[in-house]
């Protein structure tokens, strides 16, 4: 009876621990089930993020989407095991950047620009307006300014007119100069240097007020002076500066389409920068017609230099004809001052200019400066 007892406790004790067992193989394969699903699940996503920047490359930044790539390579690591040890799922791509092409850069602007016209018919009868002027021009921008669109030219030029009381001659200067200057791809802004008041004229002071002024707009490295009378027949004649002193106006009709003498530097003259301070500008104390330009003259060959010239056929000019203005009656004074151009270059020049600016107005083809000179010196009494 004993033995039977036992017999059937054993046999309890073996159908028990093998339920145990069977309860923990199943609760075993659940857990692993449930391991294996999550990391198939990631893997999926894994492989489809492949696949997806694969196919969607190009259009992926331009959509917003990003497909991160996660590192799942260690053995046995789950997202689970990720999320116990704190790591966190970083994406191996770099952020997305602004992909948005910078502009290329402009070429330079031709030194023969192919839409130069050559010779131009030059004439003043028609009446001019600002407004039909302003029309013709609507590239040009407050105060003057041009900037060829689709090259870079060499020099930044500031053009600078000596004026007083010639409104009508300016008209005309606008009409011809705009469009010539534009086609010449010149990078430019036109400076007008309106003496106030009615003391004698002093045009070289204005122009050393016109290089200070204008710098004081832009960096400009080249500077023409001109009358405001004076209009290029050819637009091969190129505003800009060279290597040397520049003479434009080397045929007048005034003149007989000649130049007068050898050491003619009036009507339209260019410098650049550095030539311009290397004669220390122009003389301030020709006060009233004459002389002042050839003192520049000397002041350029006393340096080192020379005046270049275009040919005589491109080179020529028409001038607006007027009566000569009042208080710029010829200087008694200038062959006496010509012949000490040596002694005086040094002291007298733009490191000696005074002046008081008292307005500055942007018109849409021009900048106005309005400024105060002073007055020239008395004259010496003759006994």
């Amino acid at each position: 009876m004993t033995r039977l007892m036992l017999g059937r406790t054993l046999e309890r004790i073996c159908k028990g621990v093998l339920l145990l067992c069977l309860l923990h193989f199943l609760i075993m394969m659940i857990l692993y089930f449930d391991v294996y699903t999550q990391r198939f699940d990631l893997f999926s996503r894994f492989n489809n993020g492949r696949n997806g920047s694969r196919n969607n490359a190009s259009g992926a930044a331009g959509n917003g989407h990003h497909f991160y790539y996660y590192n799942l390579s260690r053995p046995n690591a789950t997202l689970a095991s990720y999320l116990a040890t704190g790591e966190q799922l970083v994406p191996s791509v770099q952020p997305e950047t602004n992909q948005t092409p910078s502009p290329k850069p402009l070429p330079p602007c031709p030194e023969n620009p192919p839409g130069l016209v050559g010779r131009l018919l030059i004439e003043f009868s028609s009446q001019m307006t600002m407004e039909r002027v302003q029309k013709e021009n609507p590239n040009v921008t407050e105060g003057g300014r041009y900037t060829p669109p689709d090259c870079r030219p060499r020099w930044k030029v500031a053009i600078i007119i000596p004026f007083r009381h010639r409104e009508n001659h300016l008209k005309y200067w606008l009409h011809y100069l705009h469009p010539i200057l534009r086609r010449q791809k010149i990078d430019y802004g036109i400076y007008i240097i309106n003496q106030l008041g009615e003391d004698t004229f002093n045009r070289a002071k204005l122009l050393n007020v016109g290089y200070t002024e204008a710098l004081k707009d832009a960096e400009y490295d080249c500077f023409i002076f001109s009358d405001v009378d004076l209009i290029p027949m050819d637009d091969r004649n190129l505003y800009h500066c060279y290597d040397q002193p520049r003479h434009f106006a080397i045929a007048m009709d005034k003149f007989g389409f000649r130049l007068p003498y050898a050491g003619y530097f009036g009507g339209v003259s260019g410098l650049s920068k550095k030539q311009f301070l290397k004669i220390n500008g122009f003389p301030n104390e020709y006060w009233g017609w004459g002389g002042e330009d050839d003192d520049i003259y000397n002041r350029i060959t006393l340096n080192g230099m020379k005046v270049s010239r275009p040919d005589v056929r491109i080179g020529r000019y028409r001038m607006i004809k007027h009566e000569r203005d009042k208080h710029n009656e010829p200087n008694p004074q200038r062959f006496n001052k010509i012949q000490n151009t040596k002694n005086t270059m040094k002291k007298d020049g733009i490191s000696s200019l005074t002046y008081r600016v008292l307005q500055v107005k942007r018109y849409p083809l021009y900048t106005n400066i309005s400024v105060e000179i002073g007055k020239p010196p008395p004259r010496p009494f003759k006994g």
